[in-house]
């Protein structure tokens, strides 16, 4: 009898799902319960490292052997009958693992206790039958999160443990269970499937039938993907309280605590897997799972290593290892992308095999346990072997390295024997015998509903169009606003991290001089504005949000290294050398925010959206000035933050934070980066159709006037903090220094409607005008000694600039309009244009390199800073000339065009309401 495909789950669909997730959330809980009371009964018996591993291991060994038939037994019988039986067994066999007191006696009843696991089979072939195709991947990602169930024991059974024993955990495990197994008896009902055979009076498959799908071979190879994803999660979530034990000296609780914290996101994070897999199809999420965990598991890999470099004035000793802290979250973001990939392989089962879902998921799923226990074993073996703790995330690079290049090289060639367009290929081209023309997709889709192999860019954008720019691009332009000026703050706090952290190493230990100090707030200055060159050009070759992403991502690395480098006085000087210079990473994502946010907006509004990018974004280093110096005098993160650094003065002191309070928030960055920033079409252009750039003379005069305004704004930021320390050491100045980056920033944003009202080039002039007299005010206060006169004046030119970087970004695009468009069309003025404002911003960035070197030279050479600001004062002269000589002059190029602006309706006139 043909059955018509429907969308709606069938009757009883929600409390079968959540009942059974509830179920197996107990059976996981019971089936890793040897990840923590193991670790007793190894004290008690005296085991090796081989006789631990094998203990672990040995219920995951019976659970995933049990999978097979226990699957074809729900497909033949009924999910709920046989997951009811599953459970009660359990229980029995974990209540008499109480009364074991020989190591064979554990082995037996660890084999018993084992069948609790292999309830995962019969609750895919349980939950699966009650949706449609194009749910069942939300529905058996919500029920394999059950797999929190490790989390749940390790987070209870370690304080079960040391105040009652072991043998009390497992007796009130089992109890748990068997009272899981009479809630779920009585409150599911029978599979729709079993129902319908019933009503027909049809008998379920032989075995043998059940059997046959698995002489397909790509089944097999499918498998070896949930051998990592969920093998790997189940050894890493019976290994982890043991390596925490023994890597960092933890307390069984405490390590228990952590070792939670991989499983957690390992198991929740599983539904949204299922959700992306129903969304973008499966492939692409085990693309991403595969690539992103083979990074982490190298960078787990790696041992502690010493390292001794022969210098000029003598060896440089140094070394690396991987603390507690980015140990827990690189465990985290791996637990995250195994967690998606473990929805994904399951996806597709029931979509390819409807009809033979207990067995084929069986199979799968008795792979995937069974690496669940070979795995806990060869990390015992290797340890024994090698002496490496890290040895066992070596053997899990080489696993996923193996499936993504076997996935890969499987989906190349099918791609290269399909004749179908890419977008339509096979979510799963190893599987390509059992496709049809209705299984190119992610799944049956619904009546008028598209959804997308993946996410392509915006090909119709037009913001110069009132009515598109109202119905839609006005939105979508605001979300990639905010998400871009939110990575951007996170930016520019990492980029200027260093001015408030060189002013506070004095003070816990590091013998370095004020030239170094100088030097160290300098370099990621030069290395941010080097960087910018380059990403200036880059997001029409890669797109604005693969490399927002991206960019965002790589802060990472230098706020790790600054949390590790300042809690050891003995650490080289080099090493700060190299993490400064990372630190303009942060300085480098300026460039590309901006040109990525100047394709999204119109004219009349281009201004005013930089203003807000670039000035929010440029509060990123007041937000840290203000912060850093407070989270450095509080233990933020506990036991994971590391020990305090004692100052002269005998407080206490985690400097460390001035780094690793940035962590949460960048991944946090990236996630929003990729998940809600979108590509433009019309971006789009080579590294050559913007090379024209540079043989334009108003390039290189925008950089000249942009370093007078953001290079001012970026290298006061920079040098202010350690200078006002020098100048005025009676004064607790860092409680203030934040306040000068808050208003440049502030009026960076503010003002950005006065250069769209009033013109760009009117405005840049009177801001030099402004900042000479700032200057001027700056010496006299300083000779007269007196700080709160020259605070007002470092204020008054931090006012300046702001405005003045709002009003030379706003002029940028108004002079291509003038001179490319009139010759070469818009769209080239625009990407142009988009280039140029990139590119000044990588020049004007040296500014956070000059200034506080002049500063450095200054005080070195002459005993005072009075040199460097009388040299300021003249840059800033020269560029009051130039913008009112080649710009804003009657005459000048915008001087027509300005005047015209200004017989606008005054007001702001950009992102109304959204401010």
């Amino acid at each position: 009898m043909a059955v018509t495909p429907t969308t709606e789950a069938s009757p009883g669909a929600g409390r079968a799902l959540w009942v059974s997730t509830a179920a197996f959330t107990v059976c996981f809980a019971v089936w890793t319960i040897f990840s923590i009371i193991g670790l007793g009964m190894k004290d008690e018996l005296g085991l090796s490292e081989t006789q631990f591993g094998l203990l672990v291991g040995t219920p995951i060994l019976t659970g995933s052997l049990s999978r097979l038939v226990l699957g074809i037994w729900a497909d033949q019988y009924g999910g709920r009958r046989v997951f009811a039986i599953v459970m009660a067994l359990g229980a029995a066999a974990t209540f008499l693992l109480s009364f074991a007191d020989t190591y064979l006696e554990l082995l037996l009843a660890a084999l018993g206790v084992g069948i609790a696991g292999g309830s995962f089979a019969v609750g895919v072939a349980y939950v699966s039958k009650f949706y449609p195709q194009e749910r069942q991947g939300t529905a058996l990602g919500i029920f394999g999160a059950g797999n929190v169930g490790s989390a749940v024991t390790k987070f209870l059974a370690p304080f079960v443990m040391v105040a009652m024993g072991w043998q009390t955990v497992a007796q009130l495990w089992a109890a748990a269970l068997l009272v899981m197994a009479v809630i779920f008896w009585f409150t599911t009902r029978e599979d729709p499937d079993l129902a319908r055979r019933r009503a027909e009076g049809v008998k379920p498959a032989s075995f043998a039938e059940q059997l046959r799908p698995l002489a397909n071979v790509q089944v097999w190879r499918f498998s070896l993907y949930y051998f990592f994803v969920f093998g790997a999660f189940v050894a890493l979530a019976l290994w982890l309280p043991r390596y925490l034990v023994g890597v960092y000296g933890l307390d069984v609780k405490a390590a228990g605590m952590l070792a939670a914290f991989y499983s957690i996101p390992a198991s929740l994070f599983r539904i949204y897997g299922g959700r992306l897999s129903d969304r973008f199809g499966a492939r692409k999420v085990l693309y991403w799972t595969f690539g992103v965990s083979a990074l982490c598991t190298f960078m787990l890999s790696y041992p502690p290593t010493d390292y001794v470099i022969h210098g000029i004035q003598g060896p440089i000793a140094f070394s690396t290892s991987m603390g507690l802290v980015p140990f827990v979250v690189t465990i985290f973001v791996l637990g995250f992308f195994m967690s998606l990939g473990k929805a994904a392989v399951f996806r597709h089962i029931p979509v390819y095999y409807p009809q033979r879902v207990g067995a084929v998921g069986g199979v799968v799923g008795m792979v995937g346990g069974v690496g669940g226990f070979v795995l806990p074993l060869v990390f015992g073996v290797l340890n024994d072997l090698t002496g490496v703790w890290t040895s066992c995330f070596f053997l899990l690079f080489l696993l996923v390295s193996l499936a993504l290049a076997w996935m890969h090289f499987a989906v190349r060639r099918m791609e290269a024997a399909a004749t179908a367009p890419r977008e339509t290929l096979p979510e799963l081209p190893e599987m390509a015998p059992i496709h049809d023309a209705a299984r190119v997709a992610p799944g049956p889709q619904p009546a008028g509903k598209v959804v997308p192999v993946r996410r392509p860019a915006i090909a119709d954008w037009r913001p110069e169009d009132p009515v598109f720019w109202q119905a839609s691009g006005r939105r979508i332009a605001r979300r990639n606003l905010w998400i871009s000026t939110y990575c951007l703050l996170l930016a520019f706090a990492v980029w200027m991290v260093w001015s408030v952290v060189v002013a506070r190493l004095p003070a816990v230990g590091f013998q370095f001089t004020p030239d170094q100090l100088f030097w160290l707030a300098a370099l990621p200055g030069i290395s941010g504005a080097a960087l910018r060159i380059f990403y200036a050009f880059l997001v029409p070759v890669f797109g604005g949000r693969l490399w927002t992403a991206m960019s965002t991502a790589s802060l990472l690395i230098p706020a790790f290294g600054i949390g590790y480098a300042v809690q050891d006085p003995s650490t080289p000087y080099l090493i700060f050398v190299v993490l400064a210079l990372l630190c303009g990473l942060g300085g480098g994502n300026f460039a590309s925010s901006m040109a990525n946010i100047s394709f999204f907006f119109p004219k009349a509004e281009k201004g005013s959206a930089l203003a807000l990018n670039a000035g929010l974004g440029n509060l990123g280093v007041s937000v840290m000035q203000f912060v850093v110096p407070v989270a450095v005098t509080m233990s933020i993160f506990g036991i994971l933050g590391g020990e305090p650094q004692t100052t002269v003065e005998g407080d206490r002191l985690w400097m460390q934070n001035a780094g690793f309070l940035w962590v949460p928030f960048v991944i946090a960055g990236a996630v929003l980066a990729w998940l809600g920033m979108d590509d433009l079409a019309s971006a789009k252009s080579s590294f050559a159709e913007q090379a024209s750039i540079f043989q334009r003379r108003h390039t290189w005069l925008m950089c000249w006037l942009y370093t007078g305004t953001f290079g001012s704004f970026i290298g006061f930021s920079a040098g202010f903090p350690l200078l006002a320390r020098l100048a005025f050491p009676d004064v607790d100045s860092l409680r203030y220094v934040f306040l000068g980056p808050l208003v440049g920033a502030a009026s960076r944003a503010a003002t950005g409607w006065l250069a769209d009202r009033y013109g760009g080039a009117r405005i840049t002039f009177l801001v030099f005008l402004g900042m000479i007299a700032a200057v001027g005010g700056m010496l006299w206060f300083l000779n007269a000694g007196s700080f709160w006169g020259f605070f007002a004046m470092v204020m008054l030119l931090f006012f300046f600039s702001g405005v003045g970087n709002a009003s030379t970004f706003q002029m940028i695009p108004a002079i291509w309009r003038e001179t490319v468009g009139r010759a070469a069309g818009a769209a080239q003025a625009d990407r142009e244009a988009a280039a140029v404002i990139g590119f000044t911003s990588a020049i004007a960035a040296f500014g956070a390199f000059f200034i506080p070197k002049a500063y450095g030279a200054s005080i070195a050479g002459t005993g005072a800073a009075d040199a460097a600001l009388w040299g300021f004062l003249a840059f800033y002269a020269v560029c009051a000339v130039l913008t009112f000589a080649i710009y804003s002059r009657p005459g000048g190029l915008l001087h027509a065009v300005e005047r015209r602006q200004g017989a606008a309706p005054a007001g702001p006139t950009a992102l109304e309401g959204s401010r």
